[in-house]
């Protein structure tokens, strides 16, 4: 393996051309203020690509600044410097009423937790980021219950969270991340709430639908399993990114 850094986390292995990435930062960084008044650099200067179609985990200690950076590249945040693309559009100098587009729109978000609205079924959950899209209706109805489908719930559409078991309402989390085909899938966590073999059926629906649907997906988690099934696996720590040797 190479020891330069920063070829080794550009370096892609998906299906885009050279030069051509469905996510892109560069020189990112991002410091808080710490407690005592000091600024605390969570990340530091780091490069960052995934091409079209491929899958990238991110591993390291807890408080490593994973999530931080997932939130960056999300536009969740907005980062101290540095630069990201998100399918080839800069998003440093958005407004944001257009942050939220790009992050309704191009980008889809799975967590540990799955964030559903208790009041509203499946589908409606799955429904609502299309409806916010302002997708007509009966659209985003039909993509709604093709993704819930396919995700392996067409029979729990107008089932409410408390009705689902803890993976089914995961599942139902994914399908609402796809619903405006996203560019990029970006996920923290999400089987770190659940049990060894109701993750493992959640890892095989994620890599089973970023082949399907030729989707990037960038993975933030603590499971080695999980983390293996990824093109690439990149670490933090430090504030920077450095690439994981296949075992």
């Amino acid at each position: 393996m190479r020891s330069d850094m920063s070829s080794d986390v550009t370096t892609t292995t998906g299906g885009a051309s050279e030069g051509v990435f469905a996510l892109e930062a560069r020189g990112l960084s991002k410091v808080f203020t710490g407690g005592d008044g000091r600024p605390l650099m969570i990340l530091d200067g780091v490069d960052f690509t995934v091409a079209e179609g491929e899958a990238v985990a991110v591993t390291g200690a807890s408080g490593a600044g994973k999530s931080t950076l997932l939130h960056l590249l999300g536009a969740l945040d907005r980062p101290s410097a540095g630069e990201i693309q998100v399918g080839g559009r800069a998003v440093a100098r958005l407004s944001d009423e257009e942050l939220a587009q790009v992050r309704n729109r191009r980008i889809g978000f799975v967590f540990q937790f799955h964030h559903l609205l208790r009041e509203f079924s499946a589908l409606e959950n799955v429904m609502m980021p299309a409806l916010i899209a302002r997708t007509a209706p009966a659209e985003a109805e039909r993509r709604a219950r093709a993704l819930l489908s396919d995700v392996g719930l067409a029979e729990r559409v107008t089932h409410k969270p408390r009705q689902l078991s803890g993976g089914e309402q995961q599942r139902v989390a994914v399908a609402r991340a796809l619903v405006n085909d996203p560019v990029v899938l970006l996920a923290d966590e999400p089987t770190g709430n659940l049990d060894t073999e109701t993750s493992d059926v959640l890892h095989d629906l994620l890599f089973e639908l970023r082949e399907h649907k030729a989707l990037s997906l960038v993975v933030v988690t603590h499971n080695p399993d999980l983390a293996r099934r990824a093109d690439r696996q990149l670490v933090m720590a430090g504030g920077r990114l450095e690439a994981v040797g296949r075992g």
